[in-house]
């Protein structure tokens, strides 16, 4: 049955139906941002299978969490669009990176396939000619990644229009910018046709200074602080922060301080915060303090503020 299952997913997915979009804008502003979610098909029960049908109700319902906490932060500067796309299970993700060391062999086929497809309805009907942002955050980030590498290679008239890709939560490596000159990464807060990407974590992450076994984070991957937009490991305090999301128990979100201060730790190819009250639930696959699920939620409001001023730099480019 399951093998049945993953055959079906390979049947291409026609974005020309309304229904295969979580989140198509009215469009009120020059830009517009692509997001893609992060993994939340866990595909833990018998008989899952490894990539999540577009109906799946566990990845519906998580999608519009993500929506809340994270790609809402596009909202006030663009127009958002999200496709939903069957990405892998949480479950397959850790089966394809224990035998590889890598998941990508886990996103090439159909996630990446939906995607592209998605970018192209998306290109051609909704975007106009207009600039845009595209994002993600784990998962979504690692195919944003193959995007970049290889999608804009092949479509460089779209690629010349991107303000910025925020690849946040999976690691952007030096390798990747070696073997692909057309891929820059942020060096400032207002830089454009620019990559940025980190990943949050605790100090006690870096205490315990062991191999962390964590899926998004590669080899010689970069990091850029979200709060002073710098890669080297200059110290951000948390006075710097213009407020971090915090979602309650009931779904309710509201803007705190949690004393979210950040600095890059180059050679972690992370960002460390002393952040308050950050619950870990993934203690056991990436070390005490891994903060992975709030790699936007902490930032939130530098993250808008970014978005802000690398779209009005894009336009004084013009």
């Amino acid at each position: 049955m399951k093998a049945n299952q993953n055959n079906l997913q390979m049947n291409s997915i026609d974005y020309s139906k309304k229904t295969n979009w979580y989140k198509i804008s009215e469009i009120t502003k020059d830009v517009d941002t692509f997001y893609i979610y992060s993994t939340i098909f866990m595909g833990a029960n018998e008989g899952d299978s490894d990539y999540a049908t577009l109906d799946n109700a566990e990845m519906l319902e998580g999608i519009k969490i993500e929506h809340a906490i994270k790609s809402s932060v596009f909202e006030e500067s663009t127009n958002l669009f999200i496709p939903l796309y069957r990405q892998s299970s949480m479950k397959h993700a850790a089966e394809v990176f224990l035998k590889d060391g890598t998941i990508e062999a886990a996103l090439t086929s159909t996630p990446y396939t939906d995607i592209t497809a998605s970018l192209d309805y998306y290109f051609e009907n909704y975007n106009n000619g207009r600039p845009f942002v595209i994002a993600g955050h784990s998962q979504g980030a690692a195919i944003l990644r193959l995007v970049l590498k290889n999608y804009f290679k092949e479509h460089p008239d779209y690629y010349q229009r991107m303000v910025a890709a925020y690849a946040i939560g999976y690691s952007i490596t030096s390798d990747d910018l070696a073997a692909n000159p057309h891929m820059k990464f942020a060096t400032s807060e207002n830089d454009t046709g620019v990559i940025l990407s980190w990943h949050a974590e605790g100090p006690k992450n870096v205490e315990a200074n062991g191999p962390i076994p964590n899926v998004a984070i590669l080899k010689n991957g970069i990091s850029i602080n979200p709060l002073n937009w710098k890669r080297d490991d200059t110290y951000a305090p948390a006075s710097m922060n213009l407020g971090s999301l915090v979602m309650d128990e009931s779904g309710a979100t509201e803007i705190r301080d949690i004393d979210a201060d950040a600095q890059v730790n180059i050679a972690r190819g992370t960002v460390v915060t002393n952040a308050k009250a950050i619950p870990n639930e993934m203690t056991e696959l990436a070390g005490p303090q891994c903060y992975h699920q709030d790699d936007y939620s902490i930032f939130y409001n530098n993250i808008k503020d970014n978005v802000a001023k690398r779209i009005a730099a894009y336009f004084t480019k013009c």
